[in-house]
């Protein structure tokens, strides 16, 4: 949520950032909530002019009553009293159009980085760099799901018949490597320097506003029927959530951590082959990292946020890509995000596996999370990243750590969780 003193001061830029994600359906908003807000102030103070006049003249009350001007004090109280039920009505009217204004604030995007590139969806977003040589061998790689068979990793048939399409089970030295990889990126970013965390796997309605826009929480969440309780899509939620109304001391920021978390969503899933397999999924596991820093901050812990995924990628011989996200392609919430995409031999080409996002004082401002300073309150900013998510991570590993054989070579890094193992055999081919 942005400022409403942007919407007061500069209208023309918050509709101008609206253009630029390709939003005009909301540009009618802006309007709307100058024109509200404006009748929100006026009402704040003839309200708050109405009650000093009504406390000066009830002091005055007593004082009549004291001198025996019984009538004039009589005419006092009832004009006292029509300012009371006056005052209720302002009061009343002020607290609906404060709930009325902030509906409309949630739904105006936050203002993107002058540097962000304007385009309409992921299609425009940039490439900006690579890392590692993508390589293709000469050899073919199967399709993931095919090799996951081979090592008997991996019964779509069974989760099929327990809980429906988007669901596996991954078995035996399948199933060891994802929670080796896991257990990797957690120290990894552990001596980064950032605390760990296990999180509640839900959270109520006033955090999932709080942490995403209204559209990404009806595209993505699961509700639990019955509660005001929702599955998380990623720990980021429920870790920034973690700071809800809460006044932090300005000598404690940074706050640098990482958490572990099942993850659930109603992705859609994708047709023919791709179904086939665990890339796009309702449940996978993820590492995830997130900063609450001082605003002047969030763009240096940008950059090293993304970095650390790139960092920990590289070290299992997976060759990835940075892709700047264009305006379009920007969730609400978001100044600036940048996705780190991993390297398919078999496709010859990269998918997405990872995101980083700085989300300036938006998340902030929706969950009421402040710091206190000698100089007064003020809203930090929040930032969020993808350390490892587990099911397109076990992908871009498996296919690029392929043999002609038909082995998984074990990254070195990985070798301590797996019991010194340092391939997995197909059981077979």
């Amino acid at each position: 949520m942005i400022d409403i003193k942007l919407i007061r001061e500069n209208k023309e830029l918050v509709k101008e950032n609206i253009k630029k994600k390709f939003q005009d359906e909301k540009l009618p908003l802006v309007d709307e909530i100058y024109e509200l807000d404006n009748e929100y102030r006026d009402t704040k103070l003839k309200m708050d002019t109405m009650r000093a006049e009504k406390n000066k003249l009830s002091s005055e009350i007593g004082n009549l009553m004291r001198e025996g001007k019984r009538e004039e004090a009589e005419e006092i109280k009832a004009k006292v009293s029509t300012m009371g039920s006056e005052i209720d009505t302002l009061t009343s009217r002020e607290e609906e159009l404060s709930k009325i204004i902030k509906e409309k604030m949630m739904v105006i995007p936050n203002i993107v980085a002058s540097d962000v590139p304007v385009g309409k969806d992921d299609s425009e977003n940039v490439e900006l760099k690579r890392f590692g040589e993508a390589t293709v061998p000469a050899y073919e790689i199967p399709y993931h799901a095919d090799i996951l068979e081979s090592i008997d990793g991996l019964d779509k048939e069974a989760s099929g018949r327990t809980s429906g399409n988007g669901f596996y089970y991954l078995m035996g030295d399948a199933a060891r490597l994802s929670s080796a990889m896991l257990a990797y990126a957690r120290d990894f970013m552990v001596q980064k320097g950032f605390t760990y965390c296990i999180p509640p796997f839900m959270i109520r309605s006033d955090v999932v506003t709080g942490v995403m826009s209204f559209t990404e929480m009806d595209a993505m969440m699961y509700k639990i029927e019955g509660e005001d309780l929702y599955l998380i899509g990623t720990s980021e939620h429920s870790m920034i959530g973690k700071f809800k109304d809460q006044l932090i001391k300005k000598e404690s920021l940074p706050i640098c951590m990482t958490s572990y978390s099942p993850c659930f969503r109603k992705e859609v899933g994708a047709h023919g082959i791709e179904e086939r397999g665990i890339y796009r999924v309702h449940q996978f596991e993820k590492q995830e990292m997130i900063v609450l820093c001082e605003p002047e901050d969030s763009n240096d812990w940008y950059e090293r946020m993304w970095k650390f995924t790139v960092e920990l990628f590289r070290s299992l011989n997976i060759p990835v890509r940075q892709l700047e996200c264009c305006t379009g392609d920007l969730a609400d919430l978001k100044y600036k995000s940048c996705d780190v995409e991993a390297w398919s031999p078999r496709q010859q080409k990269f998918f997405e596996v990872g995101s980083c996002s700085n989300l300036t004082d938006a998340q902030a401002r929706r969950l009421g999370i402040r710091v206190k300073s000698d100089k007064g309150n003020y809203y930090l900013h929040t930032l969020n990243n993808t350390v490892l998510a587990s099911t397109r991570a076990l992908i871009a590993l498996i296919e690029n750590n392929y043999n002609e054989d038909g082995s998984i070579t074990i990254p070195e890094p990985l070798r301590m969780y797996m019991l010194g193992q340092e391939k997995i055999e197909p059981k077979r081919k």
